[in-house]
């Protein structure tokens, strides 16, 4: 069943039984970990696959005996924004659902991603994988249905942010009536007469786990990164990757230097984007929509207007928080194209993520704000180009600091952060 997180803005992350590619080496991933090394054999791997990952639920070993059947179930977790009267509504959402609609089968597979260890489902397993469709409607009409009960009304705008679809496989075997191969039991669900699911669509699973090695595509020393993150840095040739398929791709980038080297770099989207209907492609415009308390200066319209987003996971409401402040503040300052001293934070959350909570961004500065609600959804953002700007903080007492653009980030958000 669905667990609504209004109160718990974190995930309870799944675990993944997983072997060293290079070595067999038995290793346990958490279901964010895209950089692996193996504890044996030293051998680091960046983890890459197209669209979305795919698991399995361990089968007891009783029901490896039978011939395995899997049925697919969605599991979609990230951040949820409401745009109301009153305010911007923020929760984090969880939950699974049929990938393929069965009244035969459960509905969701409730906690089990989370208290069992699972396993990537891959084209050499044995058994028969149904396949799923597509997952795309599924999701919106139980974010609608199911989380919007309780909002008051008009919604004038919703977004789902940092969102993470995967695919779990539950295994079940038929022996006169259908089996949980988990706990190696009958479903207690009725089945229809003659009920066959090895008749559904499928097969083979089609996708595997792609294992990218982390040497610089470049100059072909080490790349450096930690678990979670999504961009790996070259510090010999002063480059930053990201996965693109079954490659590591370049990914444009500059730092706000900083003069103390234990500062700590945060990652930041800065991407610039058409936005239709309201007329914000300059430093002036927003000066003027968003009423800031300043006289326009001449050169202002020259100024080109970009977003800012985090490029890194942290609660919803101080996600939002973020990206409007330093969107309202527009940083100026010059940026240099190589990695400086001082520890970098992972990027966490793409790019594709962070342009869909641009409009929320938007929403939040745009006054005066009960003119501009009911545009929101009639608003077309068409992103042009992004930068990822790494932006030095200082350490406080509780705080991540930065003075000159008057951002604070709490230590406890990033070290939680890592649960999103």
């Amino acid at each position: 069943m669905p667990e609504n997180r209004n109160q718990k803005e974190d995930a309870i992350q799944i675990l993944i039984d997983h072997q060293c590619p290079q070595c067999g080496a038995p290793a346990t991933l958490k279901e964010t970990d895209r950089l692996f090394e193996c504890g044996f054999c030293r051998v680091r791997s960046f983890l890459s696959q197209p669209n979305y990952f795919r698991y399995v639920l361990p089968a007891s070993g009783k029901s490896v005996q039978n011939d395995l059947i899997y049925f697919p179930y969605w599991r979609y977790r990230g951040m949820m924004y409401s745009c109301l009267a009153q305010d911007i509504h923020h929760q984090f959402v969880d939950f699974s659902y049929q990938a393929f609609p069965c009244d035969a089968f459960p509905s969701s597979v409730g906690l089990r991603s989370q208290a069992l260890k699972l396993a990537f489902a891959t084209p050499d397993m044995p058994g028969h994988f149904i396949r799923p469709k597509d997952h795309g409607a599924g999701i919106g009409t139980i974010l609608e249905t199911r989380y919007n009960k309780t909002l008051p009304k008009p919604i004038f705008y919703q977004a789902y942010v940092g969102d993470v679809t995967s695919l779990i496989y539950a295994p079940f075997y038929m022996k006169q009536k259908l089996i949980d191969a988990v706990l190696d039991r009958p479903v207690g669900l009725n089945q229809p007469e003659g009920f066959d699911p090895t008749g559904f669509s499928g097969g083979k699973t089609n996708a595997g786990i792609n294992f990218l090695p982390t040497l610089c595509p470049d100059c072909g020393r080490d790349l450096e990164g930690e678990r979670s993150s999504l961009a790996l840095n070259c510090l010999n040739c002063q480059t930053v990757w990201h996965s693109a398929g079954m490659r590591l791709a370049k990914l444009k980038f500059g730092y706000i230097r900083d003069s103390l080297p234990t500062a700590l770099y945060l990652p930041f989207w800065r991407i610039q984007a058409s936005v239709s209907g309201i007329g914000l492609s300059t430093y002036a415009d927003l000066v003027r929509l968003a009423n800031l308390p300043k006289v326009i200066q001449p050169g202002w319209e020259d100024i080109e207007f970009r977003f800012w987003c985090p490029a890194f996971k942290i609660q919803p409401r101080t996600l939002m928080m973020l990206s409007r402040n330093l969107t309202l503040v527009q940083p100026q300052n010059a940026l240099i194209s190589e990695h400086q001293p001082g520890k970098r934070y992972p990027v966490t959350l793409p790019v594709n993520e962070a342009v869909k909570g641009i409009k929320i961004s938007l929403a939040g500065f745009l006054k005066p704000v009960e003119d501009y609600q009911p545009l929101l959804k009639d608003i077309e953002i068409r992103p042009i180009r992004y930068l990822l700007v790494y932006i030095p903080f200082e350490a406080g007492h509780h705080e991540w600091l930065n003075s000159t653009l008057h951002m604070a980030i709490q230590k406890n958000q990033l070290a939680l952060s890592g649960n999103l």
